[in-house]
């Protein structure tokens, strides 16, 4: 490994090159060299110089993580078909000089887009607040750091100059010239599409010109480390780095959910039930009265009346008081879609270590190979621990725990020469030491079969002897014996090189002597049964998917109640092809010894079969994982790479946690669709009773003002929906976009009201003889519609009977009182003199309360026929 010479510091202006030319040219020089034209130093940065050199760069972050301002949220809101649509017709409305409709179609866009931006501003808020306890953090060089030289900082602050230490599971901070490396490999798929990683050094470029992507001693922000470790120095920061480029490009272009398709189909379906009405009134309306202007007036307030403008706001305050209701529990939700995604999913893939266990390992047993203590097994151990620079894991911390081996030798005595990194294929670490005498050992320690592959002979006591058939079936004996009882078994090895020998590789680890064993318990968490319960009674299959072996999975699932069935191996997902890995994993509930590759094609092949899937992982094995799932769960200490990947950060590792998000994610779902098949129904129905009137009828069956007021206030009653109850039976079972659900719901419960309507207009006509009165018929039909069309929400709402067996939130309740009496109100007030009503007969009322308790009579029973038909 190459150490950079000392450099003096140079100062900070214009630092760092921002074309690929300057970034090739420090690709092809010495690391030294590199620093140098950095104005940095060996030593790192200054606190103060990396200050100003922050206020000179700008933060290191990229678009896509940048908190929207007040007026990109406003205008996010605002961004919408349906509000253009609306301000088409109200702009339309005051150019032929109605400008009264004109106002009231404004204030049903500002109340939409007001509500919704309300709403998602707070949410936003809580939010970042909670997301700034989970910043990414980098081990960044500093002169005079106690700790190696190192410590660390946020990412966001890093800058051109600053020297970084590189590991397995990070994040490439930024882009960076390699200055030291060891067995470094980088997946930089997100930049270039190959999925294989690319091997990197700190060696000079010398080759042709070629994409700065290819040279082997830069890396770049957006790619992660597979495998080995690096020091680097920082090049590029923020928006001039390629990701940060490509990410400015790529906002808000997240891929649309199933939901948002169901959204966008019930739109376009809205739309064009629109063009269709709004032409085929205007015609009907003026070749049979002969007005073509108010003819005209009447299609554009029909036009409001069909478009269900308050769905995006629905759509936002719903999605976004699920996520103000999961940030006081503590979950973060990096995009709200995946909400929606959460009252959907029917299956949740989890690792094991931390969500079925306490995540707090202990060292219990250091073993030789016949299963006696060995203090020889824990010093070896110990020393891997010690200098082993890569992944710092669980079983690291809990080895170096046992500070009462230094009672026993000089850690001082001992060097480092060199390290074999750990990788997800050999599954092993070694660590290259010299002692006092100068030998030259190799320390290995990794998984059991990995390590005996790599192993000729054993070591007990003073003694050595070839590791034959019959030894290998005792050590295999011993640590299956251990893995049922639920320790999780490490093996360590070792051998001596030649004192001559420098150059160390992945080869070296052959022909080594087996030492003995490690155990560790990582019991059991105490909620993890409950949780796994919970989770079941709400339809979710739990499916089990580590790298551990069979026998240790399988104790601690048989403890959580996940004990029952055969536990699949991944050398046996290799030999299925993707259809029957499919078949397989909707039957088995655990999967062991599988690699993050084999992770997520488990989770791709169940997505094929129509499945919902979520995975929550912490590790940099489960990077794949969390982006192919449709909800890709992390959490607070996770590996970078993991919580960019995540849709979710849970601050806290608990299943109870996650069930709790699927309940609010099904809650959302419901809300939301409440509010759908109450418009798709309603406007489907006003369709028949506008077209019949407008045929029959010698005058506006109801005036454009009137229709567009009716509109506004039937929208006030129905803000209140993302306040409502969901019923437990609808929140017991995964809840999907049904397209064809919705249009049957539609074509059944639509022309109910129809039948209603045009009831209404036979009372008007025969009883009140409201023929030769206008005002009298609109004014009957005007109150019967805002009534009706407020009451029915409560019918659709519920599953239930309502109002005995399920009620609403307060909110709406008293938002659908307050509706009705100013409904019932507005015919004896000057304003409903001048939108033209007259007050009506005092018989109008008992016949209209004889409709309304038959229209919901009616409605209640085709709509628990449809239930038991169909379902939701």
């Amino acid at each position: 490994m190459n150490a950079a010479p000392p450099v003096s510091p140079r100062p900070p202006a214009k630092s760092g090159p921002e074309a690929d030319g300057g970034l090739i040219a420090i690709a092809r020089v010495q690391p030294g060299e590199a620093i140098a034209l950095l104005h940095s130093s060996t030593a790192g940065l200054s606190a103060e110089e990396a200050a100003a050199r922050l206020k000179e760069h700008g933060p290191n972050h990229v678009a896509r993580e940048g908190r929207l301002s007040v007026f990109a949220e406003l205008r996010r809101c605002a961004w919408n078909p349906l509000n253009g649509l609306l301000l088409t017709l109200a702009l339309a409305s005051w150019g032929l000089g109605d400008a009264r409709a004109a106002i009231v179609i404004a204030i049903m866009v500002v109340l939409s887009i007001g509500l919704g931006f309300i709403q998602e501003h707070r949410s936003n808020q809580a939010a970042a607040r909670l997301y700034a306890m989970v910043r990414t953090m980098v081990s960044v060089k500093r002169p005079g750091a106690a700790k190696d030289g190192f410590v660390d900082e946020p990412m966001d602050d890093l800058v051109p100059g600053d020297i970084v230490r590189l590991a397995a599971g990070d994040m490439i901070p930024a882009d960076v010239r390699l200055l030291t490396s060891k067995d470094l490999h980088v997946n930089q798929s997100a930049l270039t599409g190959e999925s294989n990683p690319s091997e990197k050094s700190a060696e000079p470029y010398v080759g042709p010109t070629c994409p700065p992507m290819d040279l082997p001693s830069l890396a770049f922000m957006g790619s992660n480390v597979v495998s080995g470790f690096a020091e680097a120095v920082v090049v590029r920061t923020g928006g001039r780095t390629d990701f940060g480029k490509l990410a400015q490009s790529l906002v808000g272009l997240a891929p649309p959910t199933s939901f948002d398709k169901g959204i966008e189909a019930f739109t376009r379906m809205m739309l064009g039930l629109i063009l269709v009405m709004a032409p085929a009134v205007f015609l009907i309306n003026g070749l049979t009265k002969g007005n073509w202007i108010e003819a005209l007036f009447f299609a554009v307030a029909v036009a409001v009346g069909l478009t269900p403008e308050m769905l995006p706001m629905i759509v936002t305050v719903n999605l976004a008081q699920g996520a103000m209701a999961m940030s006081r529990k503590k979950v973060i939700v990096k995009r709200l879609n995946a909400i929606q995604n959460f009252g959907a999913m029917d299956i949740q893939g989890t690792d094991k270590t931390g969500t079925l266990t306490e995540n707090h390992v202990a060292l219990k047993l250091h073993l030789d190979v016949d299963g006696n203590e060995s203090d020889f097994v824990l010093t070896y151990a110990y020393l891997n621990s010690r200098f082993e620079t890569g992944i710092a894991g669980l079983l690291d911390a809990a080895i170096l725990e046992h500070a009462e081996v230094e009672d026993h030798i000089r850690v001082a005595d001992y060097r480092k020469l060199d390290e074999i990194p750990f990788d997800f294929q050999r599954r092993r670490l070694s660590v290259l030491l010299a002692d006092k005498d100068d030998r030259r050992i190799l320390i290995c320690k990794g998984a059991v079969e990995e390590v005996f592959a790599c192993c000729a002979r054993y070591r007990l006591g003073d003694n050595e002897g070839p590791l034959d058939a019959d030894h290998a079936a005792k050590a295999k004996a011993l640590t299956d014996r251990l893995n049922a009882e639920g320790f999780r078994v490490v093996a360590v090895a070792c051998r001596e090189f030649p004192k001559d020998k420098s150059v160390y590789a992945v080869e070296d680890e052959a022909d080594l002597t087996l030492v003995g064993y490690i155990g560790f318990l990582d019991p059991p968490k105490a909620s993890a049964a409950s949780a796994l319960a919970a989770l079941a009674a709400s339809g979710i299959a739990v499916k089990v998917l580590t790298g551990d072996n069979a026998a240790v999975t399988g104790k601690i699932c048989g403890d959580v109640g996940l004990g029952e069935g055969r536990i699949v191996l991944g050398s046996e997902i290799d030999a299925l092809d993707d259809d029957a890995l499919g078949r397989l994993a909707e039957e088995v509930h655990v999967f062991a010894k599988v690699s993050p590759a084999q992770k997520a094609r488990v989770i791709q092949a169940l997505q094929k079969r129509d499945h919902v899937v979520g995975f929550m992982g912490d590790g940099i094995n489960d990077g794949p994982s969390l982006k192919m799932a449709d909800v890709g769960v992390s959490v607070e200490d996770a590996v970078d790479i993991a919580k960019e990947s995540a849709d979710i950060i849970l601050l806290e590792k608990s299943l109870a946690v996650l069930q709790e998000g699927v309940i609010e994610g099904r809650r959302v779902f419901g809300n939301i669709t409440k509010y759908i098949k109450m418009g798709a129904s309603s406007n489907f129905g006003n369709m028949f009773s506008v077209l019949g009137a407008s045929i029959f009828l010698p005058f506006l069956p109801m005036a454009p003002i009137q229709v567009l007021t009716n509109n506004l206030l039937y929208d006030f009653s129905q803000t209140a929906i993302p306040t409502d109850r969901v019923d437990d039976e609808y929140l017991a079972a995964p809840r999907k976009w049904r397209i064809g659900n919705l249009l049957r719901f539609m074509v059944f419960i639509g022309p109910i009201s129809s039948i209603f309507d045009y009831a209404t207009f036979a009372v008007m006509i025969y009883v009140f003889h409201a023929w030769t009165n206008p005002s009298l018929f609109q004014t009957g039909w005007f109150v019967e519609s805002l009534l009706t069309q407020t009451l029915i929400i409560h019918i659709i709402r519920t599953a239930k009977i309502p109002f005995i067996q399920s009620r609403a939130s307060i909110a709406l309740i008293a938002t659908s009182l307050a509706i009705c009496v100013v409904g019932i109100s507005l015919p004896y007030t000057w304003v409903g003199r001048e939108l033209g009503f007259q007050p009506l007969p005092g018989l109008y009322w008992p016949i209209l309360a004889g409709f309304m308790l038959c229209y919901a009579t009616l409605t209640h029973i085709v709509k628990s026929w449809f239930m038991r038909r169909w379902g939701y």
